[in-house]
């Protein structure tokens, strides 16, 4: 007889202890019953602490004008165009791993889609701020809109911003019709379990009239199945506009086809590390290892080590084409933007995102929390490495060495990061804290398929 390791079995995505009453009690009674716990505050303060960074940078800013950064010709774009690459990618990823997967009817998704899609509307917010930020004249940023008015001046239709315009817009009120679909049935929940009257009314008025029928139910999948259908495409379209950006543009470096699924394949990258640096740490502290279960961690890793052999090639073609083209231009950006003054961008992006991710091949690494966790943040963080190096190298190093400049940052450009991070991490507390982190509703229809099965 040859003994089974527990290892070899596959991992259930619930725990087949749970039940439909026991899914709504526990994820229900976080928010309704049991006290906020003491890391939350401790979270909160200190997520809020840089958000008031943000608040006091952005206003620096505003008084005193885009001066205050790094920024000068010829790098116009710094640390706020990496940063807002950075988030749209963040928030490009979750919305795909929801949506998506819901069209292919991956049942692990039901235990992680609502991080992702929470994730989205904060990073999107976020990554809306950067353009706005960079303009100057940011009272008037809705010159961006088409609109008539009475000088007769209408946006230029081939700038990048107003292409980012449109693909944000549309992206952002999508994704918040999108998530807030998916909470209508567990708002009814938390309605009907609700104890105190203000909590009743606050969860009815979000339920809007949810009584749980056979007609509230058929419109409710329809409408959410052509919203999962219509969001998987936008996010890459949203993301190919951004790469679109460079693509479009004549800086050395910029000028390449292969922008826009190197910047998707980044978008998915980024999500898939941003979902588990939030589920780790939650799945721990709110006790949910039988909902989000050890399976999930290794499906989100496997697809996380995936995407990055796939950015990995795009490396490989990036090195590869300033020497193929014999572009005198480019080859001097590519040697720049590997020795120059921003090198360790450079090294520390394939590191981070390519090296130290090769160790998801090893099934204990995929088991351990820890490492996942780290190197989630590692990915993180070498994303934004990414974009700082692109975006700086290429406008420092340009075609006119007289032109050429060493970009360096200051308090001012680290505010307007730190405190975007902490503007994402506050809208994601008060998210777990009033909101189901898990779709109830979901997995009780799991549970149901699992016993019909």
């Amino acid at each position: 007889m040859v003994a089974t390791t527990s290892h070899a079995l596959p991992q259930p995505v619930i725990g087949p202890e749970q039940n439909d009453t026991s899914v709504s009690e526990q994820l229900s009674d976080l928010v309704l019953v049991k006290r906020t716990p003491l890391w939350w505050y401790a979270g909160m303060g200190l997520s809020a602490a840089l958000m008031l960074w943000l608040v006091v940078a952005a206003g620096y800013l505003l008084y005193f004008g885009v001066g205050v950064w790094g920024v000068n010709i010829p790098v116009a774009w710094g640390w706020a165009l990496a940063n807002y690459v950075w988030w749209i990618g963040i928030a490009s990823g979750g919305t795909f791993i929801s949506s998506l997967f819901y069209l292919v009817g991956a049942e692990w998704r039901n235990g992680v889609n609502r991080f992702a899609e929470s994730l989205t509307l904060f990073a999107a917010a976020a990554a809306g701020l950067m353009p706005i930020f960079h303009l100057g004249r940011q009272g008037l940023f809705y010159w961006l809109f088409p609109y008539p008015n009475v000088m007769h001046i209408w946006p230029q239709f081939r700038s990048p911003l107003l292409w980012d315009f449109f693909a944000l817009a549309a992206y952002v009120l999508n994704s918040i019709v999108f998530w807030y679909i998916g909470l209508i049935p567990d708002c009814a929940t938390l309605r009907d379990r609700a104890t105190t009257r203000r909590a009743q009314i606050f969860y009815g008025v979000l339920a809007l009239g949810w009584r749980g029928s056979a007609r509230h139910w058929a419109n409710y999948k329809i409408v959410y199945l052509v919203m999962a259908g219509f969001m998987a495409p936008m996010v890459v379209s949203v993301h190919s506009i951004v790469g679109l950006d460079f693509a479009a543009g004549i800086a050395a470096g910029w000028h390449s086809t292969q922008w826009p699924p190197y910047f998707f394949i980044g978008a998915l990258y980024s999500g898939w590390a941003a979902t588990l640096l939030l589920i780790i740490p939650i799945r721990r502290l709110y006790r949910l290892e039988r909902i989000v279960t050890e399976r999930h961690l290794d499906i989100i890793a496997r697809f996380m080590l995936a995407t990055g052999l796939m950015l990995a090639y795009c490396y490989s073609l990036e090195a590869f084409q300033p020497f193929y083209r014999g572009d005198p231009a480019e080859r001097h950006f590519f040697l720049y933007s590997v020795f120059g003054p921003q090198g360790g961008s450079f090294w520390t992006r394939n590191a981070l995102n390519i090296f130290l991710p090769q160790l998801l091949w090893l099934p204990a690494v995929r088991r351990s929390t820890v490492v996942l966790w780290l190197l989630s943040l590692g990915i993180i963080v070498g994303m934004w490495f990414e974009r700082f190096n692109f975006v700086v190298a290429a406008l420092a190093h340009d075609y006119i060495p007289s032109y050429w400049f060493n970009f360096s940052a200051t308090i001012w450009d680290e505010g307007i990061l730190y405190g975007s991070i902490g503007l994402v991490l506050v809208g994601f507390f008060l998210f777990i804290r009033l909101l189901p982190v898990v779709s109830i509703f979901e997995l009780r229809e799991l549970i149901h398929r699992r016993r019909k099965a």
